[in-house]
């Protein structure tokens, strides 16, 4: 038993991370302490000064455990990763995990590339960005194709044969065709260096290069190259023409402004690359409304440059926030080189700033207007639910349960949970089929319902007696909805009876092309037109109550396949296993490999090798 008292005794006065647990044992929150007996204490002494928020936290806390680090900045690293895994509730989560794009000039090979790329290496290849989106970096990439004709092949230039065929692409103009030793590496090398002069952003310089290669073409009477160069400088002029400069300092810059609603805040981010705006995200931050607006920028900027693949020079935010200094020398670390993180207050910088910031307030209102519409029609579609259907109260909390299995084998049920019409996946649940053999639907819905009734029923009991919190399966729904016709409903109905619960139960149909024609509810069957909201909404929760239902099944299915085919062999465990599938890549190619190319996988032997290689000779 866990004694926060005396847990509390123990704790060490070092830096460190601290996760706080609730009565199931999951992570409900993650911080980071200079000092954690000193900050963990803080949060089981008086309540007066603490928010609302931190209070509700405090109250659901069953234990905690703490990592002891070496320094701070140790401590602020897995601090923002394990926020990042486990997504703590009363943690403010940024919830963007993508991967921005970059252009990458691989000058680490001979001949260099021009390609688009997600991650970047120690590898000797230059990177620019990031970009914000994937169109931004095809269209870059296309206009320095259309301006130099370099490779685009993933040919390794040291070890190909001249007498290779050249590809279209050398037929068409569009490469110059090292493969074929058609260009001198000085010259192909000259071609790179202009490539990356343009994606520095030095587009002026590089205009005025190509105008004198121009001149001297036309003094040798080169129109040809003439006119090539002429066009080069045609096409960058128009690239310039579309790029606003914003400011006169070259460094690479990240602006971060914010604006703040009634219970979400917008950061905005502006991406400066050499004086020039690059491309701008914003996200929205939830469950914000009682942290301070330093704490907010803090908790942003860790989540945001943890996932960065790049962090340029200069920082700028509009005011000093929670761990700057530690965080500015965690982002100095992570570059490679000084991190400046600026608060402007007059000139240039700080103009940009307002910029930003008006953008973000901007987003903001656009973001809550989009919302409010949303929310307001969703409300409308629940209400036309309830006329149709004529039941007693709004069905603001509608679960839906879906059976899935091919032949009886693996069957699975599905349960999904709209709360104020939107998916609450915190509260979706799958069941493995246990007391069902053969495909029998209507049992394996009677097994479900039971089972997460009983269950409610058992922690309703629970909560009366002070035993436990509020847990899902202890809220009923306002509307159940069966995947099926009577015949689900029925069963559905007949657990419902047996357990004294009273909610009511409706069935989607289909037709004889498996489509969703409409709802049977007290055995009368209502028609819906394909172009209703209510139609619309409907059909939306069958699908996900589907799609979650599938997703289990397969993935079951898919285990046991993978267990039956490879477990069953003498000598081959998990670690072999895993070994002869990354070697092979299936175990379709297992079955087809010799003797020889089984014993040289990392791990195998002579004797394992003749094992696998028997068993599938011999079933």
């Amino acid at each position: 038993m866990f004694n926060i008292d005396e847990e509390l005794k123990k704790l060490p006065d070092e830096p460190g991370v601290y996760l706080m647990k609730d009565e199931k044992g999951q992570i409900i929150y993650v911080g980071k302490a200079v000092s954690l007996k000193k900050r963990v204490r803080q949060y089981f002494q008086s309540s007066k000064n603490k928010t609302a928020k931190v209070n509700a936290m405090v109250k659901n806390i069953h234990e905690f455990e703490y990592i002891i680090t070496d320094t701070e900045v140790e401590a602020l690293i897995l601090e923002c990763n394990l926020i990042k895994k486990h997504k703590p509730k009363y943690n403010v989560l940024l919830r963007d995990d993508k991967q921005y794009p970059y252009i990458k000039v691989t000058t680490n090979e001979e001949y260099p590339r021009v390609i688009k790329t997600r991650r970047i290496k120690k590898d000797g290849a230059k990177y620019f960005g990031p970009y914000t989106s994937a169109s931004a970096v095809n269209d870059t990439i296309n206009i320095i194709r259309n301006l130099y004709p370099v490779r685009t092949c993933k040919k390794n230039m040291g070890k190909i044969h001249r007498k290779e065929r050249p590809c279209l692409n050398y037929h068409i103009g569009r490469c110059l065709g090292p493969c074929q030793g058609n260009v001198s590496k000085k010259e192909y090398d000259e071609m790179i260096k202009e490539i990356i002069m343009f994606l520095n952003g030095k587009e002026d310089k590089l205009i005025e290069i190509i105008e004198e290669k121009m001149k001297e073409a036309s003094k040798k009477l080169d129109f040809e190259s003439a006119a090539r160069y002429r066009d080069q400088i045609i096409s960058l002029k128009h690239v310039l023409e579309k790029q606003k400069v914003v400011s006169t300092n070259l460094v690479d810059q990240d602006i971060i402004g914010m604006a703040r609603g009634i219970d979400e805040v917008c950061v905005q981010v502006f991406f400066v690359r050499s004086g020039k705006v690059m491309g701008r995200e914003h996200f929205i931050l939830n469950n914000t409304d009682e942290m301070d607006r330093k704490e907010v920028l803090s908790s942003f900027i860790k989540q945001f440059y943890l996932g960065s693949a790049y962090v340029p020079k200069e920082i700028l935010v509009e005011e000093d926030f929670t761990d700057k200094d530690i965080i500015g020398k965690w982002l100095s670390e992570k570059r490679g080189s000084k991190v400046y993180i600026k608060v402007p207050k007059r000139g240039e910088k700080n103009k940009l700033m307002e910029m930003v910031r008006k953008n973000a307030l901007e987003t903001l209102k656009q973001y809550s207007d989009r919302i409010k519409k949303k929310m307001e029609k969703i409300k409308e579609v629940i209400k036309e639910l309830e006329k149709l259907l004529n039941l007693d109260r709004l069905p603001k909390r509608i679960e839906a349960f879906d059976i899935s299995n091919i032949q009886g084998v693996e069957s699975v049920g599905s349960m999904v949970v709209f709360e104020d019409g939107q998916p609450k996946k915190s509260d979706y649940r799958r069941f493995k089929i246990k007391s069902v053999i053969g495909p029998n639907d209507y049992k394996s819905m009677e097994e479900i319902l039971y089972r997460r009734f009983k269950r409610g029923l058992k922690e309703r009991e629970m909560i009366k007696n002070n035993e436990i919190g509020i847990e899902s399966f202890s809220v009923f729904p306002d509307l159940i909805m069966v995947d099926g016709g009577k015949g689900q409903i029925n069963a559905t109905q007949k657990i419902l009876d047996s357990l004294n619960i009273n909610i009511p139960v409706c069935g989607l149909v289909k037709d004889d092309f498996h489509n969703t024609r409409g709802i049977i509810y007290k055995n009368k069957e209502i028609d819906l037109s394909n172009n209703s909201n209510v139609f619309r909404f409907i059909t939306r929760i069958q699908d996900e109550a589907h799609r979650f239902a599938i997703s289990y099944h397969r993935s079951l299915r898919d285990k046991k396949v993978f267990r039956s085919v490879l477990d069953d062999i003498n000598g081959i465990g998990k670690k072999r296993k895993m070994a002869l599938l990354k070697k092979f890549g299936s175990v379709d190619k297992i079955k087809e490999a010799d003797i020889e190319e089984l014993a040289s996988v990392e791990g195998m032997n002579k004797r394992a090798a003749k094992s696998v290689y028997n068993f599938f000779r011999e079933n």
